[in-house]
């Protein structure tokens, strides 16, 4: 298939969409801001614009929106955020009428990694010593991150702020491979990260001298009963790592709907994915390649999924001979 389907109509999309994009993609543009794309779909042919499809990226609360059908998707990441969102748990006070149309592959877990210098081996050690640990973290107060971040440590007792009031610091970052904490992970200015995306910052922190710390098997317990799952760091992929570890799972983007959005609609959703997967860039590591348009649908490790398929995708999927 063509980049670009031919037609006037579409090369002024494609202007926009590409204006759309440059402001949006702005380095310079702060985390709170206006960073998040809605695509929209339907006539402009009136003298009102008649929405038929409103897509978009954005924060794990956006679900209330798709809850109210101010948007018919949204796609978030991870999903272990969805599934709250479903179950009416951690982030969200009742269940949610949410629907996983397709999930885009992304391998990935969340590490507390920790440096021996400081003598903590467990997160509840930091509490017991009410050790000032020096964090780097996101600077997006609203990053979902800092969701996982509280939700584990209210299970120990204590907060990012406690940690602060005890004299402890926060280095802040965008993204998780940002300059600043590499820097300070290479000059010892930090003593711990506490992030996802670990593909952009853990063989440094590793190298630094940090290790991953384990999570007892009660808090795990209880961050799965929230929607969380228990994934392997694996050492393979880590070669610094003596073993495997268990983390915190941080895999998979479901695209979402609202669990009545029409069938036809969600049918209509995955003939587009599937049509022009070429175009999408996709995340493809080698311990985790793409998985192709099946994978999408199904459960993988690069797209965990504990929340039910809406019925459309799902017929769609089972049609083109997808196993589910």
């Amino acid at each position: 298939m063509e980049p670009l389907p031919r037609g006037a109509n579409f090369k002024r999309a494609k202007m926009l969409w590409e204006i759309g994009l440059h402001i949006a993609g702005d380095p310079n543009e702060p985390y709170t801001g206006n960073r998040d794309i809605c695509i929209t779909v339907g006539s402009g042919s009136a003298e009102s614009y008649r929405p038929w499809l409103r897509m978009s990226s954005g924060s794990p609360i956006l679900a209330h929106a798709v809850a109210r059908r101010e948007l018919e998707m949204a796609i978030v990441n991870p999903s272990g955020l969805l599934t709250q969102a479903y179950r009416g748990t951690g982030l969200f006070p009742r269940p949610l009428p949410v629907r996983v149309i397709a999930s885009y592959p992304s391998w990935d877990r969340f590490v507390f990694a920790i440096h021996p210098r400081t003598g903590i081996t467990s997160l509840a050690q930091v509490k017991e010593k009410r050790y000032p640990l020096r964090i780097s973290t996101r600077e997006d107060p609203t990053h979902s991150t800092h969701v996982l971040i509280a939700q584990t440590l209210a299970l120990y007792g204590f907060s990012m702020s406690d940690v602060e009031s005890w004299g402890g610091s926060l280095q802040l970052n965008g993204p998780p491979g940002d300059q600043r904490r590499l820097d300070a992970l290479r000059n010892g200015s930090i003593d711990a990260v506490f992030d996802e995306g670990i593909i952009g910052w853990l063989g440094a922190a590793l190298e630094a001298g940090m290790k991953p710390i384990a999570l007892e098997e009660p808090v795990f317990s209880k961050l799965q009963a929230i929607g969380w799952r228990k994934a392997v760091l694996p050492a393979s992929v880590y070669p610094q790592l003596e073993s495997d570890h268990l983390v915190i799972d941080y895999s998979g983007w479901p695209l979402y709907s609202h669990a009545s959005m029409p069938d036809e609609m969600a049918y209509k959703v995955c003939g587009a994915l599937h049509a022009r997967i070429d175009e999408i860039e996709w995340e493809n590591k080698p311990w985790a390649p793409f998985p192709g348009m099946g994978g999408l649908g199904r459960e993988t490790e690069s797209t965990p999924r504990d929340v039910p398929l809406h019925p459309g995708a799902e017929k769609w999927y089972r049609e083109h001979g997808f196993a589910l």
